[in-house]
């Protein structure tokens, strides 16, 4: 695949969606075509997948199986193609987030989530590729303490079940985030989150640009 593909991860609240269109602009400006989408969602069957996970009572498996779902219909009829046709796909989450909200935050099986990682993601890219998998070559990682998320995040709006969790859920969300760094470092910039809307803009373009995707 020619194309390329950013992932924008951190927990509730840390201001990613803030930054997700600004960057499409600044790659459109480029000459870069563009596809802009998120999870879970992104297709018609994924957005329906996604009203029933962030709303209905489920244990954690069943959430990690609606939203693998998703992420399956999702590559298969949007991020896949865009990649083969060239473009970039920047995508608000992608399987980081299921790491860090239903492995570490539900304390889920971090082995399983792994196989349906396998499951899901393998064999998409051409037999050739340096990747297996196919993961985002960028994972821009909003990095923000919970309790500073919680700030930000209260009276905003009606919460969803995950945005409505106590603190010490989100702590553990972020050492998830935060393991998943660990395991492929080189994919992963860390942006601190607990600066002013300038700065972290300013950390995602030296991000994007120390990997030469923007000049």
């Amino acid at each position: 695949m020619s194309g390329l593909f950013i992932s924008f991860e951190g927990i509730d609240g840390a201001g990613k969606s803030t930054h997700i269109a600004a960057l499409a602009q600044a790659l459109e400006a480029q000459g870069r075509a563009v596809t802009l989408t998120r999870e879970p969602g992104g297709t018609r069957l994924a957005e329906a997948l996604r009203t029933l996970v962030l709303n209905d009572p489920m244990d954690a498996l069943t959430e990690s199986l609606l939203v693998f779902a998703a992420r399956r219909d999702h590559i298969v009829r949007v991020i896949a193609p865009a990649l083969a046709q060239g473009k970039v796909v920047v995508c608000d989450r992608f399987t980081d987030a299921t790491f860090a909200y239903q492995g570490a935050g539900r304390e889920f099986d971090w082995d399983v989530l792994k196989n349906l990682e396998a499951w899901v993601q393998g064999g998409v890219r051409p037999s050739n590729a340096s990747q297996v998998l196919l993961q985002p070559d960028l994972t821009l990682w909003f990095d923000l303490p919970a309790q500073v998320a919680a700030q930000r995040l209260a009276g905003a709006r009606v919460p969803d079940k995950f945005e409505a969790q106590p603190g010490a859920f989100f702590e553990k969300v972020s050492a998830g985030y935060a393991r998943r760094h660990d395991e492929a470092p080189t994919r992963f910039a860390r942006i601190d989150a607990n600066q002013s809307p300038d700065g972290v803009w300013q950390s995602v373009l030296d991000a994007v640009r120390s990997r030469g995707l923007l000049p």
